[in-house]
């Protein structure tokens, strides 16, 4: 304090100055303001708005040290507007000048001068002109939390004893309703990741497909994570792992892609071990331009019971700031309770699939002990009436439908062969694949779906599209057995298709004759169809049948 302060009025009763007991009601008045709510930015913002306010500065700030105490997370400011803030850009990281100093020496500094201390580093262009400055460290249960900058005090006077004695105290009680704003913000995170869960878990119970539940895992880590993205991997035949689900405000193509097994990151992930990056632009283990494009990765396996069944994966965009530790600690909680869920989709997928085969073994049976039969019995019974017939008309008409009987019970032998097929026994090619989707689909419906193929299926589509085309078809036939109540559905593939910009393509066309898409019904798998297709750069709608009943579903990708 200067000597003409000092000069002043006598102190008063309490042993304090005029001036600061003047300014000790200011300073509760600013206490109670900072202790008024329990979020946390907010509760940053009033810091300082309450301590430019007690001081009389023009300009407050406010830097959150980051958890390795090295240089700021976020920065709160107070006096600057919008405009100035854009011209500004990017605001200060803490590595270097005087705020850096401040981490590394975390005591109150007042300056005169700022521009004069060689700790200086300058101020960014647009940046308000200041003199006068005072910093001081804000501590949380003893750890500091970051520092309370404050500049230029009004009148050009610069920051005296006072000033920084009322700032310490209101630091203090800065850490207590920061600590208080933590530990609500952390509550309130931890009931947002197990909200999640329970949304994973009743997306599975509640008989949906494993598709829609993998997607709500995406989402679901996408919007809790902040993250620009949420990818669900699962281990890919080939080796590596498939890009499954992907939950993006964007389009995405990475639908179906594969990493191989040569990534760092995948062998850590199989091997159930987490993965987090701090700037997937810089990390060597990123081999793929498209992972290089993000910031901080957070990539976790899918585990449960010592069984990796996949992996997630949480991007953020290039600047955003690392995930914390206690970001880190719920979304691990977060993917075991999602590789519950996998678990039990697959468990279900399970049963169904011996559902399946009981009753195509079932059905090959009948088809053998008892059509079969009955045909051949039939036959012979022809057999026998066109040689008792002396008339040449009969004896012609009776021999050909002998001729095709015998035509149908080699069909029928054909159609038990493939019946009796495993799923590694089946051949590998793409109409023989879609065939097979169309014969498991018969056994739900009770018929067999009219098929009819356009073009060489087998050579011009590629195996990504191709992947998809059959989950595609596997959606389409599930949503009529489920949904349509249909006795016929028609699949046309087409594979010399050309799509809008004018580039070759594969269309798949499924027709029912069902009760068409109720207002307000479920449209979770005709959303995995549009999914799917624009992830390869095509599209999927859908409308009434040809005959204005019924449903039309379409679905078209590049080769």
């Amino acid at each position: 304090m200067s000597a003409a302060r000092s000069a002043g009025p006598p102190s008063s009763s309490s042993g304090l100055s005029a001036e600061l007991a003047v300014r000790v009601p200011q300073l509760l008045a600013a206490m109670r303001s900072v202790g008024s709510g329990l979020e946390l930015h907010s509760t940053l913002e009033r810091i300082c708005e309450a301590a430019a306010t007690l001081t009389d500065a023009r300009y407050a700030g406010l830097g959150v040290v980051d958890e390795d105490g090295e240089a700021l997370a976020d920065f709160v400011f107070h006096g600057v507007d919008a405009g100035t803030a854009r011209r500004i850009g990017r605001f200060p990281d803490g590595h270097k000048g005087l705020l850096g100093a401040l981490i590394r020496e975390p005591e109150p500094v007042r300056l005169v001068d700022v521009t004069q201390d060689p700790r200086s580093w300058g101020f960014p262009a647009h940046h308000p002109r200041m003199r006068g400055f005072l910093g001081v460290p804000i501590r949380v249960q003893g750890e500091v939390f970051g520092n309370l900058y404050l500049g230029e005090k009004r009148g050009g006077d610069p920051f005296n004893d006072d000033d920084v004695n009322m700032v310490r105290v209101l630091a203090t009680e800065a850490g207590i309703a920061i600590g208080n704003a933590r530990l609500y913000e952390a509550a309130q995170q931890r009931e947002r990741w197990i909200d999640g869960s329970v949304a994973v878990t009743t997306a599975l119970l509640s008989g949906g497909d494993a598709e829609d539940a993998l997607q709500v895992v995406a989402e679901r880590a996408r919007r809790l994570s902040g993250s620009a993205a949420g990818i669900v991997l699962l281990p890919a035949a080939e080796g590596g792992m498939e890009i499954v689900a992907v939950a993006s405000e964007q389009p995405s193509n990475q639908l179906g892609r594969v990493v191989p097994p040569e990534s760092e990151i995948v062998a850590q992930l199989l091997d159930g071990h987490p993965v987090f990056v701090g700037d997937a632009g810089t990390d060597p283990r990123m081999i793929s331009a498209l992972a290089r494009a993000y910031g901080p990765i957070m990539a976790l396996p899918l585990q449960s019971g010592g069984r990796v069944l996949g992996a997630l994966v949480t991007p953020r965009v290039c600047g955003e700031p690392p995930f914390t530790e206690a970001e880190r600690t719920l979304a691990i909680q977060f993917a075991s309770q999602a590789a519950l869920a996998l678990m039990m989709a697959e468990a279900q997928r399970g049963r169904e699939r011996l559902a399946v085969y009981e009753d195509r073994d079932r059905i090959a049976r009948d088809l053998h002990d008892l059509v079969i039969q009955r045909l051949f019995a039939t036959g012979m019974m022809l057999e026998s009436a066109r040689r008792d017939s002396f008339v040449p008309e009969v004896r012609q008409g009776v021999g050909n439908a002998v001729d095709e009987l015998d035509i149908t019970i080699q069909e029928i032998r054909t159609a038990i062969f493939a019946l009796g097929q495993g799923p590694t026994e089946a051949p590998s090619g793409l109409r023989t694949r879609m065939l097979r989707e169309i014969n498991m689909a018969a056994v739900p419906l009770g018929f067999t779906p009219a098929h009819r193929f356009v073009g060489a299926v087998d050579t011009v589509v590629g195996d990504l599209t191709g992947k998809n085309l059959i989950a595609a078809l596997r959606e389409a036939l599930s949503n009529a057995f489920r949904h349509a109540a249909a006795t016929r559905i028609e699949v046309v593939v087409d594979a010399t298709a050309t799509l809008p910009d004018g580039r070759p393509g594969v269309r798949l066309t499924v027709a029912d004759d069902g009760v068409g898409i109720p207002e307000g019904g479920r449209r979770s798998g005709l959303k995995n169809l549009k999914r799917r297709a624009e992830s390869l750069g095509g599209d999927s709608w859908y409308g009434p049948g040809n005959g204005g009943g019924g449903t039309t579903v379409v679905w078209q990708a590049p080769h």
